[in-house]
């Protein structure tokens, strides 16, 4: 059996899925699924929120009919025990930057110096603090970022803070290569809790940077669930499940889509079937790394369509100011779906009307996340979505962060741009 243009022509015309999908939240199965994904907890990578939701996921799959395997790595991990920084005897509390760099149980004491002073004045021996400009952070990667580390690297700096500005005011966890080693101790604070450290830097003050915690190395997987039917081409429908925080706004409805989707290919594409589940997603896409270059990987010329669905697929929308974030009813529409250039037209009447989703980009324009990782390897056909909600990265990003109505729309339209390729 061969999945040949004349039989996906003949399965889409067939297909009711290409008339208006009229399925509700509940009949797609991504509100239960959703609560379930928020449940496991945080999830960093190999931790017991990661490892219980990836084998939730391996059961669901199964249920599905896949046949399921784990593709185990090795990836950093940290348990703080104290995380903070004193200048006269008071304490702000921080989060340390992974894979972290720790003080020693009496920290380290050294004066303070502040941004624009570090660009040019002398660091050395000191602790330094990097305010960074408002932004929806996410990694380390960062060129602002990158800046203060290298600045850090090359001056001796004996710590280093950095003041992620974002909508919620709290520490962002950045990203980070999983080999990554850093100058000197280093961790996040927000611009709320950090404004008195800003402020003790700017006076030049001495303060005590303290880093404890448990951290090494620990195992996690990727689930793979392969249906193979003969048809010589290959759908290939993947999502990170990792992250930082709960990940509710950020991992959740990606999840409870792609499961969605995985559960509808099986009754309807005539493809053989690949459902990947990432874990390792702080780490710069560890996980996916790991996929790619494996003999699990289809080869590029047998993939039909890769659809990736990465983060904030539909969290919700929030009002900024008034001194405080207010919840809206609406999906947030930083949400970027880019796709290859032989698919943009073609998918996107499947998602006109969805904000920030109704505007395709082609890919050659650039990526990010999981999604350029699957381009760079030379799959032909692909479409992925990703981007930063207002909680993205904080321990905030909980079920508040979500409408579940928002998700079946997002799926829908993630279905119809499926079907839409594949034609």
């Amino acid at each position: 059996m061969r999945a040949t243009r004349r039989s996906v022509l003949a399965w889409a015309a067939a297909s009711p899925t290409l008339a208006p999908c009229k399925a509700t939240a509940a009949e797609l199965g991504v509100g239960e699924d959703l609560k379930r994904y928020a449940e496991f907890g945080v999830k960093a990578s190999g931790g017991p929120g990661d490892t219980a939701c990836g084998e939730w996921v391996e059961r669901r799959l199964r249920d599905l009919g896949y046949h399921v395997r784990r593709q185990t790595f090795d990836t950093p991990f940290f348990e703080p025990a104290r995380v903070d920084i004193r200048v006269d005897g008071k304490g702000v509390e921080l989060l340390a930057q992974e894979p972290a760099r720790t003080t020693g149980a009496g920290g380290v004491e050294a004066p303070l110096v502040i941004s624009p002073s570090w660009e040019a004045g002398d660091v050395s021996g000191r602790i330094m603090v990097a305010p960074l400009p408002y932004r929806r952070w996410s990694s380390s990667l960062s060129p602002e970022v990158a800046t203060a580390v290298n600045r850090a690297r090359r001056g001796g700096a004996v710590g280093l803070i950095l003041v992620t500005d974002g909508p919620t005011g709290q520490a962002v966890a950045l990203n980070a290569r999983p080999d990554m080693v850093w100058p000197c101790p280093m961790a996040v604070v927000g611009p709320r809790a950090g404004a008195d450290l800003v402020r003790a830097a700017a006076e030049g003050r001495t303060a005590r940077l303290t880093i404890t915690g448990r951290g090494g190395r620990r195992p996690a997987f990727n689930v793979i669930g392969r249906l193979d039917r003969g048809y010589g081409q290959t759908l290939v429908l993947s999502t990170p499940r990792s992250g930082w925080t709960v990940c509710a706004g950020e991992r959740g409805p990606g999840l409870a889509s792609w499961l969605a989707l995985a559960a509808w290919a099986v009754r309807s594409a005539p493809h053989d079937l690949l459902a990947v589940c990432t874990s390792g997603h702080e780490y710069e896409y560890q996980g996916s790394h790991h996929f790619l270059a494996s003999s699990d990987a289809p080869q590029p010329a047998r993939t039909a369509l890769w659809a990736h669905i990465g983060a904030n697929l539909a969290a919700r929308d929030w009002h900024e100011g008034y001194g405080a974030l207010r919840p809206l009813a609406s999906v947030d529409p930083q949400r970027v779906l880019v796709a290859t250039g032989n698919i943009v037209e073609a998918i996107a009447p499947a998602v006109r009307g969805l904000p920030g989703l109704e505007r395709v980009y082609d890919a050659s324009q650039g990526a990010a996340g999981e999604v350029a990782e699957i381009l760079a390897a030379g799959y032909p056909r692909v479409f992925g979505v990703f981007g930063a909600h207002r909680f993205h990265h904080v321990a905030g990003d909980d079920l508040r962060c979500v409408e579940v109505s928002h998700v079946a729309v997002a799926t829908k339209g993630l279905r119809a741009a499926v079907l839409a390729a594949l034609v």
